[in-house]
């Protein structure tokens, strides 16, 4: 038999706040780590065969909170989104409870105006006249179709009649770019190895000469160029990519041209950085993640096409007749552009936090973020035992720790990261800029400030004194 409906009772409504309030809050551990099999035990994860009362609900909702990590504390870095926002929990929250599907507008007739007209005015700032647009599941799989898109234009028959022998497509991407293009690649039937990577600078910038020369010898090999995507913000380094000078190459050899902007493509709220999109406008298509730099709940992600039409052309298909309809409201139905049938509401969140925090209150934000990541910077500059590792361009700071007399600087490094992490002190992630590996915190908490910075370096230097 069904349980009895259940209510929200204001012992949830506490823990939310309490958990909110603990963020905030510098004695309680950014994250409670437990090796897997430990973890495990504590939560004893066995599902009763007559279910389990409310009290009992209640009290593995503790257990998870106490277990998960506090994205929203101040010393959270380890990724490219970190904080929390009212408006944007309130879009997840009313979006589960109303849990409708974005496939139609008879069952999402609110959702489907908020989303085409965010559609209309996120395209527009990026220089796209006649925008279309879709909320995508994220940053990879709007890489994804923007590669469909441009293969399937490439090659007209092959959406029906599949690959033609001999087609020898090629893909260029920085050596800096996200792991996302490689699977894309490797799903489209393109092969993970025709995506050719192009050298970038000492900033993680691609260096537009050596992808024209990439796309010469392609050409002499044989292989047929279709696609370069540029990146709006790396994952290690957090460079931009020049677009307006790949897209003078791209246009020339005839290739779709792609931004990957899933980190920096809320730069285009910041007339203050906007230089560093500079050429965007000539894109073909251009991803966004609002749930990075705008602080939204994952995911929220966005593409964005320069010419409407692709999107029908690339995901429409036959056996659609019992869910859209051609009545009044059916030219409204999103689901035709769609890669997916079911798609949850991703756009309230963003249209409740952007109504609320406005244009110029994102500006401003960005504008704190990298006044921050500057004086993070500065700090690591002016520290004998800290060096830069690269040149900072936005939002990521990559740098290492020098000890005194320990000969392993990478050993070193790891083992100073995992104790901050393992004691709950911080979470701050690492990667290798070639074989030198790297601290990379990234300032995405809208509510950091500089002595939350302060800390931080002051908990390194405390840990790393208690290594040596």
């Amino acid at each position: 038999m069904p349980k009895t409906q259940q209510y929200l009772d204001s012992r949830i409504v506490d823990k939310i706040n309490q958990y909110i309030a603990a963020n905030s809050e510098r004695a309680v551990p950014v994250t409670s780590y437990l090796h897997p099999a430990e973890l495990g035990k504590k939560l004893n994860l066995k599902i009763p065969d007559a279910g389990c009362s409310q009290e009992e609900l209640y009290r593995f909702i503790d257990l998870y909170l106490k277990y998960a990590v506090r994205t929203g504390h101040s010393q959270f870095f380890n990724q490219l989104w970190s904080g929390f926002t009212l408006p944007g929990f309130l879009g997840d929250l009313f979006t589960s409870l109303t849990n409708t599907s974005m496939y139609t507008y008879e069952v999402a007739p609110v959702a489907t105006l908020l989303e085409k007209t965010l559609i209309q005015k996120m395209g527009l700032l990026a220089g796209f006249s006649d925008p279309e647009g879709i909320f995508m599941t994220g940053g990879s799989n709007g890489n994804l179709l923007a590669m469909m898109i441009a293969r399937n234009i490439t090659l007209p028959r092959i959406k029906h009649q599949g690959y033609e022998e001999g087609s020898n497509l090629v893909v260029f991407v920085s050596d800096q770019s996200h792991y996302s293009f490689e699977k894309a690649a490797n799903i489209l039937g393109i092969g993970s190895s025709q995506v050719i990577k192009v050298k970038s600078d000492n900033r993680g910038s691609l260096i537009p000469e050596e992808l024209k020369l990439k796309i010469e010898q392609s050409l002499a090999a044989g292989k047929r160029p279709f696609f370069v995507a540029a990146t709006a913000g790396t994952t290690v380094l957090g460079a931009f990519d020049p677009c307006d000078r790949i897209a003078a190459i791209a246009h020339k050899y005839n290739l779709w041209f792609h931004v990957d902007g899933s980190l920096g493509g809320t730069v285009l709220l910041s007339p203050q950085h906007l230089n560093l999109l500079k050429g965007i406008e000539m894109a073909d298509s251009f991803v966004w993640n609002p749930h990075k730099l705008m602080g939204l709940p994952l995911t929220c992600s966005v593409i964005l096409l320069k010419e409407k039409g692709h999107l029908f052309r690339t995901n429409s298909t036959s056996g659609t007749e019992y869910i859209f309809h051609e009545d009044e409201s059916g030219a409204c139905d999103l689901g035709p552009f769609s890669l997916q049938c079911g798609r949850r509401v991703d756009v309230l969140k963003l249209w409740l936090s952007w109504m609320f925090y406005g244009n110029q209150g994102y500006a401003d934000r960005i504008d704190r973020f990298f006044e921050l990541a500057a004086y993070m910077e500065e700090i690591v500059q002016q520290h004998s035992r800290l060096e830069l590792m690269a040149p900072r361009t936005s939002v990521n700071i990559c740098f290492r720790y020098l000890p005194k007399t320990h000969r392993n600087i990478n050993d070193f490094n790891l083992r100073l990261r995992q104790k901050l992490a393992g004691a709950g002190i911080c979470l701050v992630n690492y990667s290798y800029l070639g074989k030198n590996l790297v601290l990379r915190p990234v300032i995405a908490n809208h509510e950091l400030t500089r002595s939350d910075i302060d800390l931080f370096f002051n908990n390194l230097h405390a840990t790393a004194e208690d290594l040596l």
